[in-house]
């Protein structure tokens, strides 16, 4: 399927206008396909007289095509294209009629039949260009209609859509017409869905999810909704325009690739978010961030829409930032920008050091097709933008922030528009040079840093600030005392705001009295900045980083701390220390999930070299038990979140099965908590990975536990056993092209997550090259989703080897991988080529 040409789409918008799309699906046509006929209702311009364009439709079949009532050849098709000659200006209507194949790579068209009770679901994601594979279209963002639909359903089934839906008798259902809205945000969802039905603000909301999963669903129900209407009625003490479609339903669906999608009416989430297990209070309040980030795009994407891709940071890091914002304005969960700092700017850091880093907001040359717009789904347009915006806010006031906003709203709704169009309403609303704001930090790569150095002085002290970067920064400075009675406790002194200028060099202030003990730039977190830190504060924080008195300040520690060891400038072991010696003291389950995840995977199983690796899960161990014992008894029932993230890191850092296999004979951990179906699966894949379990053991936990849930643990128990005859076999799973083999997207990667550990290398080594020979032709073959999987699970990246890299940019240069696998690639290598340098700057250290 060929990408669209910016250029090709420029043209056709100036060419046609598209009025209405009519959209006849039939789902009884068996388990691979289904039917799909659509009327297109469009408008040659006066201007255009002649001209020639192209509609698109990938089909199983192409039965029927028709333009003002006389038909086309369906031979035509090609590249999955009809072309369209010689149009006169004036109004056309095109007739398809085509059989379309159902997917189970989370593109287009979705089949799943849930293993649990064998009933089927379907439901769309038509992201960037997949709405070929479910009807035709004119499939750009700029070109907007208005979709009337029709939906013929198996009996028992109800189907959901981006407007109100009714049954009409005999299986068939009618969607109401949407409003102006973009080919890729149709959606619709069928099935036997469970619903729970109400109304909020005179609009009818809805939440779905497959049966199996009711019980989890209705456990839920009372916050997911709490959480949409407290969000929904704060978006609109912030917005001028009221939300602009006729319904809001959140369906659940399973063997989603996203977290979630944001169709307008009908959101779609991956079903993971219904918890069939225990949870923290931190990953609800994660769930609540995606509940409050969809929501925003009913106005950001939905209700103005981006012209170009090029522009996917008006979507995804306004989205992003209303999302955190918005769910600590409105809900309890008040700490939201704590868990932002220490995992989701993470994301965006990385994503910024890499070769394939870019702009938040890329020029559109660089964007010159839809392949090259889907790489830019990542960090950098989420995080990275999101934090950006964050800075805006701070330097030109939020007053002034959201009269942008509403500016751009008002110019633009059921419209399409650029960086520049928001710009200019930015600049409307207030004094400060927007323009120049956004040439700093939405024109440029990278990540700025912001060193701190304190000189003492006869008369007091000097704080100079050394900048690395382009972007200008302002910033909030901590300095902080130790507390003489306790050592490891932090006392405020002062907090104050500092203008870091775009140009490179020193920011100096003076003081009087004593130096303090650390200084922390970007205190609270308000910039997109790396920090270091001067020599006496790296030693206090090493000290007492656990008694800074916020969660942000001690975020802001923490990732500078995790991003000298990526740079080799500290050693993995000292990280590892800091660990242990704070972990025991950290209230903030985001902080502590965050240390501990680093610390267990990049850290152990990369950075260290590999004889250093035991002594880490050892330290792990050790700090996991530290944990267990802080959170036992009823009197730490507060701190469940706390436990739950030290029994999971003590499961992934076992070094022995022995204590693991008692958890799983008692049904229990000690103390609490019972083991429920996601802590047994994690510890049973830990057993594979020792070799501690069996092929019969994990069959009779998945017929303990049938859920698509429990095949996908099966799946990745399976992949874990240092057996050759099943790692053969789990990699013949994995690279199968056969369309009736072919793993779905989820089930692929439980077994890629699976495959690889560190543990079993001399097992795993001839796959290494397999790896890179085998990629690339799975990636063509199964499209993009796959081939993001392949790059991200299956990749050997504990091999910290530079035969590794030799092979992988041999594969770069001569295996021809897609657009996907490339970028993911090159972020793989990267990475890979960075834990050799980090192994190179601490090197293992001799025995004795």
């Amino acid at each position: 399927m060929p990408a669209l040409q910016r250029a090709e789409a420029q043209t056709r918008a100036q060419i046609i206008d598209v009025q209405s799309y009519d959209i006849d699906l039939d789902l009884t046509q068996g388990e691979d396909e289904f039917g799909s006929r659509t009327v297109i209702h469009f408008r040659v311009r006066d201007t255009a007289d002649g001209s020639d364009t192209f509609v698109e439709i990938k089909p199983t079949a192409l039965h029927a095509v028709t333009l003002d009532g006389s038909p086309l050849d369906p031979a035509l098709l090609a590249d999955n294209r009809i072309p369209l000659t010689g149009l006169a200006p004036g109004s056309h209507e095109l007739r398809f009629d085509a059989t379309m194949r159902y997917s189970r790579t989370g593109e287009g068209m979705h089949r799943f039949t849930d293993p649990a009770d064998g009933e089927t679901y379907t439901y769309t994601q038509l992201f960037m260009e997949d709405v070929q594979r479910v009807f035709a279209a004119f499939d750009q963002p700029d070109l907007k209609a208005v979709f009337r639909l029709t939906v013929t359903a198996p009996e028992g089934w109800t189907v959901l859509a981006n407007g109100i839906t009714a049954q009409d008798g005999e299986g068939r259902w009618t969607a109401a017409p949407t409003p102006l809205i973009s080919t890729y945000l149709v959606a619709v969802a069928a099935g036997p869905w469970h619903s729970v039905r109400t109304e909020h603000a005179g609009l009818p909301f809805g939440l779905h999810c497959r049966r199996s999963l009711a019980p989890h669903l209705d456990a839920d129900t009372d916050e997911i909704l709490d959480i949409t209407r407290r969000c929904f009625d704060r978006y609109h003490q912030l917005f001028d325009e009221p939300y602009p479609f006729d319904s809001y339903d959140q369906a659940f669906v399973p063997e989603f690739n996203a977290g979630a999608m944001e169709n307008p009416g009908l959101v779609t989430f991956r079903d993971e978010f219904l918890y069939r297990s225990a949870v923290t209070d931190t990953e609800r309040q994660v769930r609540g961030m995606v509940i409050a980030h969809e929501m925003a795009h009913m106005w950001f994407g939905d209700l103005v829409t981006l012209q170009w891709w090029d522009d996917i940071w008006l979507n995804e890091s306004f989205a992003e930032y209303m999302g955190y914002q918005v769910l600590s304005e409105a809900t309890h969960f008040t700490g939201t920008w704590t868990e932002f700092a220490v995992v989701r700017k993470g994301w965006g850091y990385d994503a910024d050091q890499r070769p394939s880093t870019h702009p938040v907001a890329p020029r559109a040359e660089d964007v010159p097709d839809t392949a090259a717009a889907l790489l830019n789904f990542d960090g950098i347009s989420y995080a990275k933008g999101a934090s950006a915006l964050r800075q805006l806010v701070v330097w030109m006031g939020e007053k002034d922030f959201l009269a942008g906003i509403n500016d751009h709203f008002a110019r633009h709704r059921f419209g399409n528009a650029t960086l520049a169009d928001f710009i200019d309403s930015l600049a409307r609303a207030g004094d400060r040079d927007v323009h120049a704001w956004a040439a700093r930090w939405l024109r440029t790569s990278g990540a700025d840093t912001l060193t701190a150095a304190v000189d003492d002085r006869p008369d007091g002290w000097e704080l100079a600030v050394e900048h690395h970067g382009s972007r200008p920064h302002r910033i909030a400075v901590g300095l902080y005392d130790q507390d003489l009675s306790d050592p490891a406790r932090l006392t405020p002194r002062d907090r104050f705001e500092l203008d870091i200028p775009e140009e490179e060099g020193h920011t100096r202030r003076t003081f009087e009295g004593p130096a303090p003990a650390l200084v922390v730039l970007n205190d609270g977190d308000l910039s997109y900045t790396k920090v270091r830190f001067d020599p006496t504060s790296w030693q206090t924080a090493a000290r007492a980083l656990s008694g800074l008195p916020d969660p942000l300040s001690r975020a802001v520690v923490w990732n500078a701390a995790r991003d000298m060891v990526r740079d080799g400038e500290l050693p993995p072991a000292a990280y590892l220390e800091a660990a242990r010696t704070h972990l025991l003291h950290e209230p903030d389950v985001a902080i502590v999930r965050n240390v501990l995840t680093f610390a267990r995977t990049p850290l152990a199983d990369c950075y260290l070299p590999a004889d250093e690796r035991p002594g880490a899960l050892t330290t792990l161990t050790a700090i996991s038990r530290d944990l267990l014992r802080r959170t036992e008894g009823p009197e730490h029932s507060t701190e469940a979140g706390l436990r739950l993230t030290a029994v999971r890191a003590l499961i992934d850092s076992a070094r022995t099965p022995d204590t693991l296999q008692e958890w799983l004979d008692d049904g229990s951990v000690p103390g609490g908590p019972a083991l429920d179906p996601e802590l047994r699966w994690r510890i049973l894949t830990r057993l594979a990975v020792l070799g501690a379990t069996t092929p019969d053991r994990i069959d009779a936990e998945l017929a303990r536990d049938p859920s698509a849930a429990g095949h996908e643990g099966a799946a990745r128990c399976h992949a874990a056993l240092p057996d050759p005859a099943g790692k053969q076999a789990a990699w013949e799973a994995l690279f199968t092209t056969d369309a009736k083999a072919a793993l779905s997207n989820h089930l692929f990667t439980a077994t890629a997550t699976g495959f690889w550990a560190p543990e079993q290398h001399d097992l795993l080594r001839p796959y290494v090259a397999r790896y890179f020979a085998e990629t690339p032709a799975l990636a063509t073959e199964r499209g993009p989703a796959l081939a993001e999987a392949a790059g991200r699970y299956a990749f050997p990246g504990t091999f910290v080897e530079p035969e590794t890299l030799r092979l992988g940019r041999s594969c770069l240069d001569t295996g021809d991988p897609t657009p996907a696998l490339r970028r993911k690639l090159v972020d793989q290598l990267d990475d890979l080529e960075r834990a050799l340098r980090v192994r190179s700057a601490h090197p293992a250290q001799p025995a004795g």
